[in-house]
């Protein structure tokens, strides 16, 4: 498209559950915009948006993937997104890029697990919302009975845009006709309440409809749609059929006449300051304040999307939300100083990268090789635009961990290098080293989650490694205020080592952290060594008291103390304040914290008796169950993380492969006495051993 301006250019995202057909979709609107001659297919490994060889192999979508086309006076960017739990980082981070969410329904399996998390987070991000229901053409679907469930889960806002017709070959809008043949309801009931549901948002044009009667133009009521839209007072279904390619050309039409441009869309939540912090001015609130997609102003861009890409290296995938970005630019990064200078723009195709000269307000488009920018980066052109920020999604926490080592004595150093470069392309991907247990654990949403990475490092980065399950990752704390006294001296012939401490620790609110107060009076301890003593508290948290985890949620005072002129040493501190710390925390009621997740398992509901059971002889608990339809039952509970490292598997044979859950971390809670005895117990163990 020659002339693309910003009220021609749309940016959308398709998410929803896996198997809902989002990758056909992208493929069949590519197909019929003219952008490719022919579709491929998911089942020949041929898309244009799963073009990485695991998601051939896999069948379905592992990483979000861009690609864009024109069709009559529109510019689409378009981001098709992986719909299985495990990888619903990638979907989440797509929110940040786009105006619109249109939210894929499968006919045959109607509301899944990613749909209703993809319309909860696409709500909390303000986008506008289109449901398209796909697969119209299969066997045994029943249509007007997930309408009822669509509009029962998510609202009455959710109203027809068009109706399959002629038994599912073809659909039948109904925003501008108010009759014709449709497979169920009538053509002329949805144009009414369709009609009725926009009108409400423009006092004036409702005034003249009741006054004389006279249905609005579709210009007139074009403002009030995209009002209703950004709201959320509506959100239309529409129907399609990827595979025969039923309803296509009207959903082409929609995005084109009705999905909002940047201008329509609500503006992208931007701050100055930290959102939930101070501002660099010391002010208790960041001030937020909106983008204005004006190609002439400053350039304000997010990146909401890193690729690690073998040829083109670091690829940073950003949205245009303000001003002008042109090839050659000088654009600098965050808070950043020094400019860089992006000497290539790129927009995507799936796996290909389409050269361009500028990139406007509303446009998806890339820079390669800049090591500087990284995921959630906001690019600006001028000062006036630094510590500016996005306001951070809220991404699940990975809690599935495997401890992994490598295979080749060597590698290590190789092996972080690798981490770093998976953990910079997913947000929801981590790598922890724990220096006590010399363990390096990944974690990520879920088994098939890290099994993926496993393979993508063994394919890509021909790095082996073998896996076990990792310690879990519990907490101590303490419940109660005690003292701690140490003094530690060491004469060893020459000059000696001495230095006396006294501290007390309280409890804190969980999740509080850690305090270190000095209340030292008279200099008894020299200001020059409150730092050591800090280090040797700090020590004795890091290594844990009761069982070797990590302490937290404790405030410690050091009010007293000692030194010598000649030999006061900092050695001498650090160990006297990790003992003091040690000596306290054992007399102030420690007890271990263990992670507890919320666990949402979806099963037929034959199981459902077998599972709760299941779930409550490892500690857990049901907090609530969902009918699904199709047979199927959601259960909702909490779980010890410690009790369901091999849940996967007895979920599998519980439902004969049918079932699937997904884990979030919840809080941490105190574990029961003959757990804490046993952990305590093998913590000594391995202390005897050293």
């Amino acid at each position: 498209m020659s002339n693309i301006s910003v009220e021609t250019i749309r940016s959308l995202a398709l998410v929803g559950h896996g198997g809902a057909g989002k990758t056909t979709l992208a493929e069949a609107l590519l197909h019929a915009s003219g952008a490719i001659e022919a579709r491929g297919a998911v089942e020949k490994g041929n898309t244009v948006c799963d073009f990485d060889p695991q998601e051939k192999a896999a069948g379905h979508s592992l990483n979000s993937a861009v690609v864009h086309f024109s069709d009559r006076n529109v510019e689409v960017n378009l981001i098709d997104t992986p719909g299985y739990p495990d990888f619903a980082g990638q979907a989440i981070a797509s929110l940040a890029g786009v105006d619109t969410a249109l939210v894929v329904i499968n006919a045959q399996t109607g509301i899944e697990l990613s749909t209703e998390r993809m319309m909860k987070a696409a709500a909390a991000r303000r986008l506008c919302r289109m449901i398209v229901v796909n697969k119209i053409d299969a066997d045994n679907v029943d249509l007007p009975g997930l309408v009822n469930d669509i509009r029962e889960r998510f609202g009455k806002e959710c109203l027809i845009l068009d109706l399959p017709a002629h038994d599912r070959h073809d659909v039948v809008e109904v925003l501008e006709k108010d009759s014709g043949d449709a497979d169920f309801d009538s053509v002329a009931a949805a144009h009414r309440a369709l009609i009725d549901q926009i009108i409400e948002e423009d006092e004036d044009l409702l005034a003249k409809y009741l006054e004389d009667g006279q249905e609005p133009s579709a210009a007139e009521l074009h403002a009030p749609f995209e009002k209703a839209l950004r709201a959320g007072h509506l959100i239309p279904i529409l129907f399609v059929s990827a595979r025969t390619g039923a309803g296509i050309p009207e959903l082409l039409h929609v995005l084109e006449t009705l999905a909002p441009n940047p201008a329509e869309g609500n503006p992208p939540p931007f701050f100055r300051g930290e959102p939930g912090g101070a501002t660099t001015e010391g002010s208790a609130k960041p001030e937020e304040f909106a983008a204005v997609p004006d190609p002439a102003k400053h350039v304000l861009a997010h990146v909401f999307k890193v690729i690690v890409d073998p040829y083109m290296g670091k690829v940073s995938v950003f949205r245009v939300h303000q001003g002008t970005v042109k090839k050659d630019a000088q654009l600098f990064v965050g808070d950043g100083k020094r400019p860089i200078k992006a000497g290539h723009l790129y927009k995507l195709m799936g796996k290909d990268y389409v050269e361009v000269n500028e990139l406007l307000p509303g446009e998806i488009g890339a820079v390669a090789k800049i090591d500087d920018i990284d995921f959630d980066a906001v690019l600006h052109d001028s000062h006036d635009e630094d510590h500016i920020h996005l306001k951070p999604l809220e991404f699940p926490k990975p809690m599935q961990g495997l401890a992994v080592e490598t295979r080749k004595k060597g590698d290590e150093q190789r092996l972080f290098e690798i981490l770093h470069k998976l953990e910079l392309e997913d947000p929801c991907f981590e790598m922890e080293r724990h220096p006590t247990t010399n363990e390096t654990v990944i974690r990520g949403l879920g088994e098939m989650h890290l099994r993926y990475k496993l393979d993508k490092m063994a394919t890509q980065f021909k790095m082996e490694l073998d896996t076990k399950p990792p310690r879990v990752p519990y907490r101590e704390t303490i419940t109660g205020n005690a003292e701690g006294h140490c003094r530690h001296k060491k004469q060893s012939g020459g000059a000696g080592q001495f230095g006396e401490v006294y501290l007390k620790i309280e409890p804190l609110a969980r999740g509080a952290g850690f305090e270190f107060v000095d209340r030292v009076k008279g200099g008894v301890i020299p200001g020059v060594f409150m730092p050591a003593v800090e280090k040797g508290v700090r020590q004795a948290l890091d290594d844990g008291v009761v069982a070797g985890y990590p302490v937290e949620d404790l405030r410690v005072i050091v009010y007293d103390g000692k030194t010598h002129a000649v030999d006061g040493k900092e050695v001498a501190f650090v160990t006297a304040g990790r003992k003091a710390t040690i000596e306290a925390i054992q007399a102030a009621n420690p007890i271990v914290l263990e992670p507890i997740v919320s666990i949402e398992i979806i099963a037929p509901e034959v199981n459902m008796g077998d599972l709760a059971g299941d779930l409550s002889s490892r500690r857990g608990h049901v907090t609530g169950t969902t009918p699904r339809g199709h047979g199927t039952v959601a259960i909702a509970g909490e779980v010890p993380l410690a009790e369901i490292t091999d849940y996967a598997s007895r979920l599998k044979s519980m439902t004969g492969g049918q079932g699937a859950y997904t884990i979030e971390f919840a809080r941490h809670a105190q574990v029961p006495p003959p757990v804490q005895q046993k952990l305590a117990a093998g913590h000594k163990l391995r202390e005897d051993e050293e």
